[in-house]
């Protein structure tokens, strides 16, 4: 059996004084090797999920379990660690470095990993190369396209072998072709293995995976998956 790289149960999170509910009771699955679109409005409770679910925040009620681990069991040192080592992170804006080369940046997704410099070189030309920028390794972020930065994040992400890579609209500043493009590379990604979950308002790229996790007000609304 599959085991679950997500899991939560009865998950709330508030914000504020008197408090707003930002999750509201949510409870739900992730596989290893899922790929998965959590989708809603502005103002959802999608962004609070991602941030729970990437244990950048901790939910108020209810258990979260990413990688088998109970995040209320863990310090900050720990919660670091196990978010350095099982999840990669893929934002809208690319958060790139700017007078850094494309090499230098996905090999800053190694950088308190404890890898060899020379070794983080090697494994960052090696995810160039899968997410097909092996000819652009020197070239900076204001010599690329909106396409090519963003998949030099994607690389970065997945430079440390995370099990988990969660992806905070990842087309959302591309033209149409080259969010198809990336679209596509989710996928050929997926297929290797890496559970990947995009958060996105988008429902006509939520309908390209899939499954399909509607959130509304904190809430899940529905849980669709495609026919196989």
């Amino acid at each position: 059996m599959t085991a679950a790289i997500i899991r939560l149960e009865h998950v709330r999170k508030h914000y504020g004084s008197p408090p707003v509910t930002a999750i509201d009771d949510v409870s739900l699955r992730v596989d290893e090797g899922e790929l998965v679109a959590i989708v809603g409005p502005s103002g959802s409770g999608k962004s609070s999920l991602l941030n729970v679910v990437g244990t950048l925040d901790r939910a108020d009620e209810g258990l979260v379990e990413i990688a088998g681990h109970d995040i209320a069991r863990l310090d900050d040192g720990a919660l670091s660690a196990l978010r350095s080592g099982s999840i990669g992170f893929v934002f809208q804006q690319f958060h790139l470095a700017e007078g850094v080369s494309a090499l230098g940046n996905v090999a800053d997704g190694l950088l308190y990993s404890g890898t060899p410099r020379h070794e983080r070189h090697e494994r960052a030309r090696e995810m160039l190369e899968r997410v097909g920028l092996g000819n652009r390794t020197t070239h900076r972020p204001n010599q690329m396209s909106g396409g090519e930065r963003q998949r030099v994040a994607i690389a970065r992400a997945l430079v440390a072998s995370p099990p988990l890579v969660l992806a905070d609209e990842p087309t959302g500043n591309l033209d149409q072709r080259s969010g198809a493009s990336i679209v596509d590379l989710l996928h050929e990604l997926n297929a290797d293995g890496t559970a990947i979950v995009v958060i996105t308002h988008d429902t006509a790229l939520a309908a390209q995976l899939p499954r399909r996790i509607a959130i509304r007000d904190g809430a899940v609304v529905a849980d669709e998956r495609s026919a196989a």
